[in-house]
């Protein structure tokens, strides 16, 4: 091994929240600079993605592949920042990594422990996500964070997507912007059709939705896009005892295996624009991988013009295990790639 390669390594540690994958970068990743959090996901975009496409891509990742690196916060009410990362570029939010990075941060003591639960606050590039790390004998256990206020842009859209018809669309925004929609609407079971024609569905009306509607954050222009499309069972009246299902796929085709933390909080946000749902009422929202999380709406608020409610979501977190990555001489291919 030359002194370059042993040079330029890059550590990472591996977890999983309900089968959706976290990379977390623990060394080796240069300093990211940036005077708020949105400054260093642009500085990470403009001068960095070709680290994002070596830890997430093939041969050391795969397409479904999702990371996050740490990084110090200028705001005083943090304690922690975090940049999120997939096959396509940077997300403003994350519900599985952060119920992943409250436990990784307690077990690793990177902040204060206290039993039984910590409180973490994570500089996020939407914003502050406040998180309480449940803690017995210094281990972490479950996670639950409140997210930024999440509201309803547009509900019952009409949209003509290719394929599937005229269809009205919900979009939210639970830390991003969703479109959300019944699979059934188009004939589809969301827990048991094929994970091939859940995901042609949703890049479909994704690609749709972004043609028809433009989405602007009332806050931050660097918020404003459609992050991807959530696909559900219809099954959004409140129940305590019957889960409900939530096929989330984002980015450039990505199947989220977790139930999608900031898409469970924008369905919420529908849901309490339609009486679905009261305040404190916790729901149950399942994934592809029957992997659950729980919901709740702990307030209600506003984001600029639009009434808004703070969502509470809950979780748990495993690991999987630890690398260390570099680049061999002449390897153009492990600089990174994807193939569908």
């Amino acid at each position: 091994m030359s002194e370059k390669e042993k040079k330029n390594r890059i550590k990472v540690l591996d977890m999983h929240t309900g089968g959706e994958p976290l990379r977390i970068v623990t060394d080796g990743y240069p300093d990211i600079d940036g005077s708020s959090i949105l400054e260093k996901r642009r500085f990470a975009k403009e001068k960095l993605d070709h680290l994002r496409l070596f830890i997430m891509a093939e041969p050391r990742g795969h397409r479904d592949m999702y990371g996050a690196v740490l990084v110090k916060t200028e705001n005083s009410d943090a304690d922690i920042g975090v940049l999120f990362m997939h096959n396509e570029g940077y997300s403003t939010m994350c519900g599985h990594g952060i119920i992943a990075l409250g436990r990784y941060v307690v077990d690793h003591e990177l902040v204060e422990v206290s039993e039984p639960e910590t409180k973490v606050v994570f500089d996020c590039p939407c914003g502050l996500v406040e998180t309480t790390i449940k803690v017995t004998g210094g281990k972490a256990g479950a996670v639950s964070f409140k997210s930024v206020p999440s509201f309803v842009y547009s509900l019952d859209h009409l949209v003509r997507v290719p394929g599937l018809g005229d269809i009205a669309i919900d979009v939210a925004y639970g830390g991003a912007f969703y479109a959300i929609v019944d699979a059934s609407r188009f004939k589809l079971d969301v827990m048991r059709a094929p994970s091939r024609l859940l995901l042609d569905a949703a890049d479909t009306i994704s690609r749709t939705v972004r043609n028809t509607l433009s989405v602007e954050h009332p806050l931050d222009a660097d918020l404003s896009y459609l992050y991807g499309t959530i696909l559900t069972d219809g099954k959004d009246e409140f129940s305590a005892d019957q889960p409900t299902g939530n096929v989330c796929v984002f980015a450039d085709g990505q199947i989220d295996r977790s139930p999608t933390g900031s898409g469970v909080s924008a369905r919420l946000a529908v849901q309490h624009a339609r009486g679905q749902i009261a305040l404190h009422q916790v729901r149950r929202f399942k994934s592809a991988t029957d992997a659950e999380f729980t919901g709740k709406i702990i307030e209600e608020t506003e984001c600029g013009k639009y009434l808004a409610v703070v969502t509470e979501i809950s979780g748990r977190a495993n690991y999987v295990g630890e690398s260390t990555f570099w680049l061999d001489e002449n390897d153009n291919l492990g600089k990174g790639f994807l193939l569908r």
